[in-house]
Parts: C-alpha cells; sequence; structure tokens
C-alpha cells in the first residue's frame, strides 16, 4: 500500500525535538514531506550550532518513517540557516562511515552551518544512487548512462532568473511537436516549479510498476514536474544532494517512452542541477536564455561557460522579450536596449536562435495554461518559436552525437 504524507507526518509526531519538550510536528520543525512512490523526502529546521549534537534526532526520524510500511527509503536532512553577518563555522572532519550509509541525507548534515552539505566522497557517490558509477553518477567505463527510448535530452537555461526561460521552454518543446517529433518536457527547477502552470496540467503521476511513475501529460507532451508532488504555493527546503535524488529519479523513474527530444527546463543559474544534468546525462546541448540589458547577459554567458567546462554543446541563445510593440500604435520599444544577446552570441561564436518580443498575448496565454504555439498556431508569435525550433532541431543534427562521448573529468582547484 502506498504510503501518505499524513501517515508520515503521524509518525514523526513519535519523534521528541531538541529538548525533549514536543515533537518534530507540533513544533513546526519539518518542512515539506514529499513522497514519490517509495521514497519520502524532507527536512528538520534545526539550529546550527546544535545540528552535530542533533544528529541522533534526525537518525530517530529516519528509521520512523523508513519503518512505515510501503517506504523503502527516507532521505532526512537538517536544515540550518546561520543569522545573516555570522561567519560560517569551519567544517569539521566526517567521520569515517558517513556517506556509506546509502541515505543521502546522512551526508548532508556534517557541515550545516555553511549553508549547505558536505558531498559524500567520491567512492560513496555509486551507491548512494543504487549503481556502479562514480565521478557524480558515470558509470564504470566513463560513459554517461543514457534514458532508454530518448533519442536527445536538451537543457534550456539561463544565467538568472526572470529572463522567461520556462515559457520559452514549453513553447520551444511545443514547436518541436509541431515538427512531427515525439518530445516530453522534464521541469527540473525544484524550488520552482513552473510547467504545471504554463501547461495547465494538474494532478499526481501515477506508478506504472515498481518505481515506474506515469508521466502527465500537457498538450500531448509526457511532462514530469515537482510541481506535481507539493501544493503550488509550498516552498522546497532542500539542499544540494535531495535536490540531485530527486531531479535523478524524475528522469530516470518515468516511463517517457519513445522520444525525439526531451526538454529540460532548468532552473536559473549554475548550480547543483545543472552539474547533475551534465555529469550523469549525456545531453546532446544547451540552449541559453537571456534578455537584451546588460545585466541578464552578464549572467546568461556564465551559463554558457559552465556548460563548455563540463563539456555541452551550446546549441544557441535566444533573446526573450526582446522587444516591445504597442497594441495600439505599433511602435516599437526596445525596453531591455536591443540585440544584446544576438552581439553576444557572435562574440561566443554560438548560434543565434531568435528574438521573441515582450507581448501581452504570450503572458496572459502562458497564465492560463495555453502556451501561444497550441492557443495560436498561425499566429506572429507562434511563428517565431516554431522557426526557433526549427533551428535548435537543425543545431542538433550537427552536435548531438557528439554528447555521447565520455564525460569531462571535473577538478578542483585551490
Amino acid at each position: 500500500m502506498a504510503v501518505t504524507k499524513e501517515a508520515v507526518l503521524d509518525a514523526l509526531r513519535r519523534v521528541k525535538g531538541p529538548d525533549l519538550s514536543g515533537d518534530l510536528v507540533s513544533l513546526g520543525l519539518v518542512s515539506e514531506v514529499v513522497v514519490l512512490e517509495d521514497k519520502v523526502y524532507f527536512s528538520i529546521s534545526v539550529d546550527p550550532s546544535r545540528a552535530e549534537e542533533l544528529e541522533p534526532m534526525r537518525l530517530a526520524a529516519e528509521k520512523v518513517v523508513s519503518d512505515l510500511d510501503g517506504v523503502s527509503k527516507a532521505t532526512v536532512t537538517l536544515t540550518a540557516e546561520r543569522p545573516a553577518g555570522q561567519a560560517p563555522a569551519q567544517p569539521r572532519q566526517a567521520p569515517q562511515q558517513a556517506g556509506r550509509t546509502g541515505r543521502l541525507g546522512s551526508t548532508l548534515s556534517r557541515n550545516p552551518a555553511a549553508g549547505q552539505g558536505t558531498p559524500p566522497p567520491p567512492q560513496a557517490r555509486g551507491h548512494q544512487h543504487g549503481g556502479p558509477q562514480q565521478d557524480g553518477g558515470q558509470q564504470a567505463g566513463g560513459q554517461k548512462p543514457g534514458v532508454p527510448g530518448i533519442r536527445h535530452i536538451i537543457a534550456v537555461a539561463s544565467g538568472k532568473g526572470g529572463v522567461g526561460k520556462s515559457t520559452t521552454a514549453v513553447n520551444l518543446a511545443l514547436g518541436l511537436q509541431a515538427q512531427g517529433l515525439k518530445v516530453g518536457i522534464l521541469d527540473a527547477d525544484i524550488y520552482g516549479p513552473s510547467q504545471p502552470r504554463l501547461l495547465g496540467v494538474s494532478g499526481r503521476p501515477e506508478p506504472v510498476e515498481g518505481r515506474i511513475l506515469r508521466p502527465l501529460m500537457g498538450y500531448g507532451v509526457p511532462v514530469m514536474s515537482m510541481g506535481f508532488l507539493v501544493e503550488e504555493d509550498t516552498p522546497m527546503i532542500w539542499r544540494g544532494p535531495m535536490v540531485m535524488s530527486a531531479l535523478t529519479q524524475m528522469l530516470r523513474e518515468v516511463m517517457w517512452g519513445e522520444l525525439d527530444v526531451l526538454v529540460v527546463d532548468m532552473p536559473p543559474g549554475t548550480g547543483d542541477a545543472q552539474l547533475t544534468m551534465a555529469q550523469q546525462v549525456p545531453l546532446s546541448g544547451a540552449v541559453i536564455v537571456s534578455t537584451p540589458q546588460d545585466l541578464a547577459l552578464i549572467d546568461a554567458r556564465k551559463g554558457i561557460n559552465m556548460f563548455r567546462k563540463v563539456d555541452v554543446p551550446i546549441l544557441g541563445v535566444i533573446e526573450n522579450m526582446s522587444y516591445f510593440l504597442c497594441p495600439s500604435c505599433g511602435t516599437r520599444s526596445d525596453i531591455f536596449g536591443y540585440g544584446g544577446a544576438h552581439q553576444e552570441a557572435d562574440r561566443l561564436g554560438v548560434e543565434f536562435l531568435g528574438e521573441v518580443p515582450l507581448h501581452m498575448d504570450i503572458r496572459e496565454l502562458s497564465d492560463a495554461g495555453r502556451p501561444v504555439v497550441v492557443s495560436d498556431p498561425d499566429g506572429p508569435h507562434a511563428t517565431i518559436f516554431k522557426d526557433i525550433a526549427s533551428r535548435v532541431w537543425s543545431e542538433l543534427q550537427k552536435t548531438g552525437e557528439g554528447a555521447r562521448r565520455a564525460p569531462p573529468r571535473i577538478v578542483m582547484e585551490s
């Protein structure tokens, strides 16, 4: 029988809080509980100065949830936020057994005051993900394991938020579908999933067999998102290892079927999700979304350089919110500047895929869960996205097979 969130919370009420004066739930210390088939994820908020002292409490919470019927694994972390201006604590040497428990949460709480978990040693990483892997999820032979049935995986990324990346990603996917391709969407933004709203899809993924989930469908496109597993206004108070574990499961434990392209809507920036995808998945390429303004271009440049450092081909740059056409008089206004992304693409030697205007129709239709490519397929904005999709597919034909080479070795130098 599938475990429920209520059952998890009931179990956690049996675990005493930090001062043994109440339970974890009544004290409000448990973050949003996420149940993904037979796996359970949650965090416990603690005072950073007491994180090591409260490790037995974390283990107790992990045990009572792991012992529930239908739970194969519980991933629990201690989330400790230090006050602003306080210097991070000096990292302590983790005990030798840390990282060999098979539970991602066990390696996370060793250095909580620094605001992020201590990564497990290299030899432990493959064990945690349940396979003979090394170097962040690579197969022992040095080849990134692909996802059965998926021909190409592309990342749609941006250096910063607020540039319309998710809207671009969904319309790009639908533009590829309009060319007769079989396309899926993975919403990799764990903290701010947008695809359920953009596609007008709700519900929970249903298990097919074992741990494999059936994705939900939006306009004929299979889609998986953390937004299907938590309420829309619920914050995900998770750290890197939990994010990476959830992302890997949403990619590899979903029945995607046969796809020509899986479009991955990445979170903004150059953090854990991007590195996880670059190291563990044979990405055929990345599409960078930016606005024309200088500030956005600085961050877009970082995104391009990050993917290049991990040997992922750049398929091109899209300039979103490129210009504004007055609906009354037709006058063009370059609100965020003009041509910045095009010039940056030329300077960096990558393809410029096209300009998308700032227009009310795109915004309104996106908010309503009716992307412009399917709600107005013959309109000017849908045509722009379809042209961009055509260019992306053309670039995939040139560079896609190259992504199957051995992954890079990432060396950290002091």
